[in-house]
């Protein structure tokens, strides 16, 4: 029915203005787009077994190399890949240096990891992920930060109304960003709303945050800086005086890291920072067959149960300033 509705008032505004809005194009795409991508989760769960991988028209791809990052780059719309829904705890990411790169829990000492919960906030505060064919370079001291990259695709906060599903790819709007340093690495933390979200269209830079989400980058910093007090390391730090950088600054930033994601997986040498094991008609160097990508899914186990998740995950930390 809404799509129906949709298709009526494009024809209309055609029929007046003589062309279609920008706005009406890019939701037009939306269904499009999201249908192209699904997602097959094998093993459990909350388990060093889970693994989400992707498919697009029913063959097995990688989210970071096969998803491509500009939806629109003139108007800075970009892919994003969601690791870990707003709310939930389990630390969730691409499997980088993995076969087919699959969402998978975060280890330590071979136990799944969850965040923790700093007072007043609970999980992670909005759809957290990150942009796919963008790598920070651990090899590159970035001139803003002075700091290297942290070997990872670049983040993302996407902080739009709905409550994501793991694994969804989401088109963003682009809103600015901020140097977070993290353990003394650089790990930029891109602000973006879903294209879909009511509010999309009210938000064209990082300043129009505090007027439509008040408290918001507020917030945002003060997570960054405390989530990791509670497994006793220090507060996070910040690069750039810890201001957050408009959307131009950070659309620079990301086409770096897409420039760093190129110069990687081209060279067949580095198949030990990243798996390239691209299935369609890109630049890779190394590639495998749909055969091959159907027997890497096929090795895992099969998806099973939900592991029982241990109560003190919901434990309330309160982090004195």
């Amino acid at each position: 029915l809404m799509l129906s509705i949709l298709k009526r008032c494009l024809l209309l505004k055609v029929r007046t203005s003589g062309r279609v809005p920008f706005a009406v194009c890019v939701l037009a795409d939306v269904s499009t787009m999201n249908s192209v991508y699904e997602t097959v989760a094998r093993g459990n769960m909350y388990s060093p077994t889970y693994r989400l991988f992707y498919k697009k028209n029913n063959q097995f791809i990688s989210p970071w190399h096969d998803i491509p990052l500009y939806v629109d780059e003139n108007a800075k719309i970009y892919n994003m890949i969601v690791e870990n829904p707003r709310w939930t705890n389990a630390k969730m990411e691409i499997a980088t240096t993995e076969p087919m790169n699959p969402i998978k829990q975060d280890l330590k000492k071979g136990k799944v990891r969850f965040i923790d919960n700093c007072f007043p906030y609970h999980g992670y505060i909005w759809n957290y992920g990150a942009l796919p064919q963008t790598w920070e370079n651990p090899f590159n001291i970035n001139s803003h930060t002075s700091a290297n990259g942290d070997n990872d695709p670049i983040d993302a906060c996407e902080i739009g109304q709905r409550v994501a599903r793991r694994g969804e790819v989401l088109q963003v709007k682009l809103l600015g960003l901020i140097a977070l340093i993290d353990e003394g690495e650089t790990d930029w933390k891109l602000i973006v709303i879903d294209i879909r979200d009511p509010l999309a269209s009210k938000l064209h830079d990082i300043t129009d945050v505090d007027i439509h989400h008040p408290g918001l980058l507020q917030a945002t910093k003060e997570w960054l800086k405390i989530y990791k007090i509670p497994t006793g390391k220090p507060a996070n730090k910040f690069g750039l005086n810890g201001m957050y950088q408009n959307k131009d600054f950070a659309a620079n930033v990301i086409a770096e890291t897409h420039e760093f994601w190129k110069k990687l997986t081209a060279k067949p040498e580095n198949t030990e920072l990243c798996c390239s094991t691209c299935t369609d008609d890109s630049h890779f160097m190394n590639k495998i067959t749909q055969e091959e990508a159907t027997k890497i899914v096929a090795s895992t186990p099969v998806a099973g149960e939900v592991e029982p998740i241990d109560p003190i995950v919901d434990t309330w930390h309160y982090i004195s300033s």
